[in-house]
């Protein structure tokens, strides 16, 4: 057994672990639900090793599946600079308001205050500030309708930086999930991926009950947390969006002692962010920097399903207060050994 007793946060370097670069998943399975699935009984602290397709058998008539419908968006694009010619990757983090972008770019060192960059099809920015952070807030300037149809057209996937490659075009759908409505992520929330079209129908016709919330993940969920002491380590802000009818579906379930099922760590921060008095969640949008290491008492989700994150990152203190750092350790070893995928593309995790 793995007893873990908490006086005060776990510290960053309790969450090290080597994981071996070629159990990085650099591509996606062939078909969604044919990766591996590790089952984790957090109560008996048991482990089972399945596949993803059979995870159906989890779950009951009357539980709720709640998933973050967020759409990636291809935001890398290629420009040049206006006199020079020097070609600069723009990385387009969020729409601050109509054509006003924040940005990354590279080479920064070479994008000042002032420059044009060129896109193409009659299409330029002027850079016209710094951000905190480093990187650039850009104006679009363009003579059709909207900018949307030349980013999907030109851009390319966001992969994460341990996906050490080019972007391809058909990551443009395999790094999206297939329920993604809502424009607003430069990293998908990968939990997700692992369902197709066919299994969601199969949840459905059990008597789940399927929901959605909406959490734009921004490039901070691959920010390395810099500090020994958990505490004081700050979450970048992202954008949520918890809609009436998903509020009241879980309310209303929670009274009759349904389960709710979340899809991923950011399901999970979502939910956690807008509970209220008496375990129920309110109806609300906003930004959440809410930040959920060990020990932390979960009230909205009864079983979670996950991939397997980066050591030392804060979805991996997350799903560790979710279970107990000391087992979740333990099965990432497990996980190491049986040669399961990590990351973004790898390998699934159901706690129960």
């Amino acid at each position: 057994m793995f007893f873990y007793t908490v006086e005060k946060p776990p510290r960053l370097s309790e969450f090290d672990l080597e994981i071996p670069e070629n159990l990085i998943a650099k591509h996606p399975a062939k078909k969604r639900d044919n990766c591996k699935l590790m089952v984790l009984n957090k109560k008996e602290e048991t482990i089972q090793h399945m596949k993803f397709s059979d995870i159906h058998q989890f779950f009951k008539k009357g539980d709720v599946l709640v998933l973050n419908n967020t759409k990636v968006y291809p935001a890398r694009l290629m420009a040049k600079k206006d006199r020079s010619d020097a070609k600069v990757e723009v990385f387009l983090l969020r729409e601050l308001a109509n054509d006003l972008w924040e940005a990354m770019v590279k080479p920064a060192r070479k994008v000042r205050i002032g420059n044009k960059l060129i896109f193409g099809e009659g299409i330029i920015c002027d850079v016209i500030d710094n951000t905190v952070s480093g990187g650039r807030v850009i104006r679009f300037d363009y003579d059709m309708p909207s900018i949307y149809p030349f980013i999907d057209a030109n851009g390319a996937s966001p992969l994460p930086p341990y996906i050490d490659r080019k972007p391809v075009p058909s990551d443009k759908e395999n790094y999206q999930t297939v329920y993604a409505t809502e424009r607003g992520s430069v990293a998908a929330p990968t939990a997700g991926i692992h369902f197709t079209k066919e299994l969601l129908t199969k949840l459905r016709r059990k008597g789940v009950k399927q929901t959605y919330i909406t959490l734009h993940i921004g490039l901070g969920t691959f920010k390395p947390i810099l500090v020994e002491d958990l505490t004081r380590h700050h979450m970048d802000s992202e954008s949520f969006s918890v809609p009436k009818e998903t509020a009241e579906l879980i309310n209303s379930s929670r009274e009759k002692n349904r389960r709710i099922i979340t899809v991923g760590t950011s399901t999970v921060r979502t939910l956690e962010t807008v509970v209220v008095s008496g375990f129920q969640i309110t109806p609300r949008s906003g930004w959440t920097d809410k930040f959920i290491y060990p020990p932390y008492e979960f009230k909205m989700s009864d079983m979670l399903i996950t991939n397997f994150h980066q050591p030392q990152s804060t979805l991996m203190m997350l799903v560790s207060a979710y279970a107990n750092k000391d087992f979740i350790m333990h099965a990432y070893k497990e996980a190491i050994k049986k040669k399961y995928r990590f990351y973004s593309y790898g390998d699934s995790m159901l706690i129960i």
